[in-house]
């Protein structure tokens, strides 16, 4: 990511966010993850025996890009529940379901 990039990202989630500067650790934390990831996306994850292809050995790149994605999806959790976009208060399709399912059946 270059800099004008980073740049525009951290203005861009710090707009989402409401502008709160509590936040503004993990908004560069954010920022420096989608590089990281964008630079490890594109190593070879897998190597593979010439000799016998179904033996295969997993990378360290592959490894650093799970633990490295946690991190990322971890801290973008927490600025969704701080932009209050996280649906949390929210009920889910399934949940409305139910709730009117046992309505239905208290009110006979």
């Amino acid at each position: 990511m270059k800099n004008g990039e980073k740049m525009n990202r951290r203005s861009e989630l710090f707009e989402y966010i409401g502008k709160d500067e509590n936040l503004l650790p993990v908004i560069e934390n954010v920022v420096y993850l989608e590089g990281v990831l964008t630079d490890l996306r594109e190593k070879p994850k897998i190597k593979i025996n010439p000799k016998d292809p179904t033996q295969q050995k997993l990378l360290p790149a592959a490894k650093l890009y799970k633990e490295y994605m946690q991190q990322y999806l971890n801290a973008i959790k927490i600025l969704l529940r701080a932009a209050g976009k996280d649906g949390a208060d929210e009920d889910s399709p399934l949940r409305e379901y139910f709730r009117s399912l046992s309505e239905s059946e208290n009110a006979c």
